[in-house]
Order: structure tokens, then C-alpha cells, then sequence
């Protein structure tokens, strides 16, 4: 807004400041009546300016006016009196960003003003770094709902999507969907600040505004299917009730349910399609020895590329026979017998083979699949389809690690030649993806970085039309690199100086910043800061609730609320 909005509150003036320091003004209302993260907007002369509250200081003119305490020693109206003239508060703002003002609309000036951006002598009005600042006693108030529109879009647009509203004034903040897509983002909190909740918010939204398809790797079975939260024992809608004709759920394995409710298909690993990188990223779950990737690379000469774990599945662990000399050697179908003849250590081969056999007796891996799971995965998400993958009741790392790397490597296959045809003009634009990663620092930590097909996603896919939306309660674990390339980051709560360090890691005015996320509640409030925002500021955050399917589906009745209103007849 070019100029302060009816109602809007003004809260005190500009005293001092610079540009490579917060400005400081003299707050005119009660100090409770503003807190650190506030986002307040300048009126100087041509120029409007948008910043964030960092900091709140109480001053005196006279020491001895703030030690003494005047309302016992004077009557009430003559201690009130020099209370409001003897004691202030000082605020520090972070300005962000400016805008031109221009003349008064409907004015003369105004008129010309707008004949030379369209003949192009001037430039269009627009928001800009903050080159310059504002003149003393400039007049501050707390931003209104113009001001976050002018700044964040407006609600309806179809590209934004209201992620929370302002802590004191509840006016709606958006994200622009289109440019959170084009980045890696990250969701982040201490555990039990809600992370999976807003994650969920977001991927409705994305599904809803058809910004993208969607793979959520579901550790947990938290997305799919609905839940009960397990602070307040309400039952949670989950993404496939909100949008049954656009999202499938996937079970890991043949025959396998989520919640007691049967998948919309299984997803079977054939065995053809494992190969020795997939089995070198368990190495630390596992506990692989130096010598792994000598023997794999030996099995995979022996039998190629496509057969090796059948047949090394196959062979016997410490088989031996007896010759006719009553000497014991090792059995033709043996593990030592192979390695013998391939000139690999039999220990070493035996030892793979015995660490290996947590993969060889999972009853998702299959020498032939019914279906090719993983070909209708990709399937689904190039037609536009959504797919949460639930591991059920593989919950373990050593599942999550393998299922997960082997799948979008699979799909970075794919998304990387369609891409390819799509520069050469052999087909159309790839649709974009996003994959979801919970419990990401277990893919993406300093040791299995530079391994994953995630850390290749992280740092190079972006113009491949796949990202990540990982979803950690420890980013300090995730490696660096990764962490940089992170375009959008939402974060909760953090009480580890060490992970907020991590989420604020390449960000200008990372002290500022620091303080409001270590002072945000537990639960219910974010600080959005990155690429998909003009500026970083904290948020109360929409409830993942009936109300939220309500306004974002209309008049549509999801499944829960259905399932809630039979109960509560009686049937």
C-alpha cells in the first residue's frame, strides 16, 4: 500500500539508524502491543518501507526516572504524566524492502507519472532491495492487509497459497507455490512442534493449485490414510480422503495395509533392478566392511548387472562337503566356492552375505514382480497423479534407506530424459516433482551425501523439474551442501543452537533471524524465510484441521468429516 490503510496502526517513529545497521524508532503505544518479528511498513516521502521488528529496548531519559518508581511517590495523573514523558521503548527494525510510493492517486502528477511508464521513461513500480533510508520521524505501522497483499500476493491468486496468518493482526501471508516448486525447500522442528502437519498443509495446497506431482516417502504412515494426532486424540484427514481421485497410496510389499486399509496397489522390488550403489549406501545401517565394494563388483562380473543378487541371494553361507579323502571343502553352491573361483577373499564374501541376508529375506524383493511397481510410479506422476509410498510395517532404516534410494533413482532416470526430449523438441515439458523425504539427515547426512540419489536431486535437478521437500527435526545433521541449496525453508521451534545455526546457514542477518526462531512457541508458529517469500517472517500457522479441507475444498465433504457425522448418528 502507497499509503497507510484505514484503521491501520500506527505504532511510533523513526529516531535513527543506518543502513548497514537496524533502524531504531520511538515506539508511541504500549511496548506489549508489538513483539520481535512484527512486520511494520514506513511512510517516507516517495518511498515505502518494509521491514521487521528485531529487538525492543527500554530507555529513560534520566536513569534515576527508570529506577525510582514515581506511582508511589506522586498521584496517579502526575506519575502517569511523567511515566509518558521521563520513560520510552525503542524498537529495532530489519528494513527489507522498498517501494515506490508515486503521486497521489487521481492527482495531476499522478496522471503523468503513469504516461511515462507507459511510454517507458520510468520505470514500473515495484518492490526493491533497501537502497536508501527513511528520513527522521517517519511515521511506523504495524502492516496491514494491503501491505501483506502488495508484498506476499494476494489469497485468490492461483499461484499463492496461504501458508499462516500475522501474529498481531491475523492478516493472511502466502507463498507463492510457483517459485517454492522450483527450489528444494525444507520443513523443520523439534519434535512435536508439528512438522508432519504443516508438511501435509503444504502438499494440499500444492495438490489443490495442480503446481506439481507429488511422491511422499511415508515412513511412518502419516500421509495417506487418515490419523488420529496423538496430542489431542482427534482423528487427521490424511491427503488420500481430501483427494481420492488424485492421490494413490502405495503398501510396501504383497498383500501389505495401512491403518487396516488396503493400498490402491503394491509396489514388489524386482531383483534385476538392484545394483551394487544400493547396497554400498547401507553400509553404516549395516555395518559393510571396506572390502564390499570389491566382492560386489566381482558378483556383478560373474553375473552381471541384472543377476547378481538372485544368484548371490541363492548360494549357501559356510556349505561344505566332504570329498573322498574325508577332507571337508566347501560346497559347489557356497559363498566360499564362488569366491574361491573369482579370487575374492571367502571371509569377506561370507560376511557380505550374512549382512545382506536382512535384503535377502524381505518379501518385497522379488525375482518377479506381478506388476512393475516402480514403472507405474513414475507412470502415475508424469499423468499428473499423486503417490504417498507407505512402508507399513517396514519401519526400519535399513528399509527406508534402500526402497527409498532405489525408487527416485529410478524416477531421476526417467524425469532426466524426458527433459532431454523435451530440449529437443521430442515431447512436451516434463511435469514437475517433488519428492518428499522425512527423517531426511538419514539420507542426507555428511556420510551418505555425496552416495544418495537425493544429494544429486538437492544440488542438481532443479533444471530437471524434480526437487526435494525434506522434513527433519535435526538439520544441523544434514550435510552442508545440501543445506545451501535449499531454496524455501519453514522452520518450527529448535532448541538446539546447533540446528538453528544449520536452517539459517547462507542467509543474510542470520543473528536477527536467529533470535525470532529460538523465540517462537513450541507449536502453532513458523518462521517461512527463503525463496519462496519476498522477506523471512513468523507466522501463526493454519491448523491441519476440518476447517482448513473446508476452505481449501469449498463445500466439499472429505471422508472423515462423512465417516465423523455417521458416528455421531449412531451408525
Amino acid at each position: 500500500m502507497t499509503t497507510p490503510e484505514l484503521g491501520q496502526a500506527k505504532i511510533g517513529y523513526i529516531v535513527g539508524g543506518g543502513l548497514r545497521e537496524n533502524l531504531r524508532a520511538r515506539l508511541t503505544i504500549p511496548a506489549d502491543q508489538v513483539q520481535e518479528g512484527s512486520f511494520v511498513t514506513i511512510y517516507s516521502g516517495n518511498w515505502v518501507f518494509y521491514g521487521l521488528v528485531t529487538n525492543l529496548q527500554l530507555g529513560a531519559t534520566d536513569p534515576r526516572f527508570a529506577d525510582e518508581q514515581t506511582e508511589s511517590r506522586f498521584a496517579a495523573p502526575i506519575a502517569q504524566s511523567l511515566l509518558g514523558q521521563t520513560l520510552y521503548t525503542n524498537v529495532e527494525i530489519l528494513p527489507v524492502l522498498m517501494m515506490e510510493r508515486g503521486p497521489e492517486p487521481g492527482s495531476e502528477a499522478y496522471r503523468k507519472w503513469q504516461e511515462r511508464i507507459e511510454a517507458g521513461l520510468q520505470p514500473e513500480r515495484g518492490v526493491l532491495p533497501v537502497k536508501t533510508v527513511p528520513f527522521h520521524h517517519a511515521e511506523v505501522f504495524l502492516a496491514g492487509a494491503g501491505d501483506i497483499g502488495e508484498i506476499f500476493g494476494k489469497p485468490e491468486a492461483e499461484e499463492n497459497f496461504v501458508v499462516g496468518y500475522t501474529r498481531e493482526t491475523g492478516h493472511p501471508v502466502c507463498l507463492n507455490l510457483d517459485r517454492f516448486i522450483q527450489r528444494s525447500a525444507g520443513v523443520f522442528g523439534a519434535t512435536g512442534t508439528g512438522k508432519s502437519f504443516l508438511t501435509r498443509l503444504l502438499l494440499a495446497g500444492l495438490i489443490k493449485r495442480n503446481r506439481a506431482s507429488i511422491l511422499v516417502l511415508d515412513m511412518h504412515n502419516e500421509y495417506g490414510f487418515d490419523d488420529v494426532a496423538s496430542d489431542s486424540g482427534l482423528r487427521v484427514s490424511g491427503l488420500r480422503s481430501g483427494f481420492p481421485a488424485r492421490v494413490r497410496v502405495v503398501g510396501l510389499g504383497r498383500g501389505s495395509s495401512i491403518r487396516d486399509q488396503a493400498p490402491d496397489f503394491h509396489l514388489e522390488i524386482a531383483m534385476k533392478d538392484i545394483r551394487p550403489a544400493d547396497i554400498e549406501l547401507l553400509s553404516g545401517v549395516l555395518n559393510l566392511r571396506e572390502t564390499t565394494p570389491t566382492t560386489l563388483e566381482a558378483l556383478v562380473s560373474t553375473f552381471g548387472a541384472e543377476n547378481w543378487f538372485r544368484e548371490f541371494r541363492a548360494m549357501r553361507n559356510g556349505a561344505v562337503i566332504e570329498t573322498e579323502e574325508g577332507k571337508r571343502v566347501a560346497a559347489p553352491d557356497s559363498v566360499a566356492a564362488w569366491a574361491n573361483q573369482c579370487g575374492v577373499h571367502p571371509m569377506a564374501a561370507e560376511g557380505l552375505h550374512s549382512k545382506l541376508s536382512v535384503l535377502f529375506h524381505r518379501d518385497y524383493i522379488v525375482e518377479q514382480p506381478a506388476v512393475d511397481g516402480i514403472y507405474e510410479i513414475v507412470r502415475y506422476l508424469e499423468q499428473g497423479q499423486h503417490i504417498v509410498l507407505s512402508f507399513g510395517k517396514y519401519e526400519q532404516e535399513v528399509d527406508y534407506l534402500f526402497v527409498s534410494n532405489l525408487l527416485t533413482r529410478r524416477i531421476r532416470e526417467a524425469w532426466e530424459r524426458q527433459t532431454d526430449q523435451y530440449r529437443t523438441g521430442k515431447a512436451p515439458e516434463p511435469r514437475p516433482l517433488v519428492i518428499v523425504l522425512e527423517e531426511a539427515h538419514k539420507l542426507l547426512n555428511r556420510e551418505l551425501a555425496g552416495q544418495t540419489t537425493f544429494s544429486t536431486i538437492a544440488r542438481e535437478m532443479r533444471k530437471y523439474y524434480v526437487t526435494l521437500l525434506i522434513v527433519d527435526q535435526r538439520p544441523s545433521q544434514i550435510y552442508d551442501e545440501v543445506m545451501s541449496q535449499l531454496g524455501t525453508r519453514i522452520s518450527g521451534w529448535l532448541g538446539d543452537e546447533d540446528d538453528i545455526r544449520a536452517v539459517l546457514a547462507g542467509l543474510a542477518g542470520r543473528e536477527t533471524l536467529r533470535g525470532m526462531l529460538a523465540h517462537l512457541q513450541p507449536k502453532e508458529e513458523v518462521l517461512i524465510l527463503g525463496w519462496g517469500v519476498p522477506l523471512p517472517i513468523p507466522l501463526r500457522s493454519r491448523r491441519y484441521d476440518d476447517r482448513f479441507w473446508r476452505e481449501l475444498l469449498g463445500d466439499v465433504v472429505i471422508a472423515s468429516d462423512s465417516q465423523r457425522a455417521m458416528k455421531d448418528l449412531g451408525f
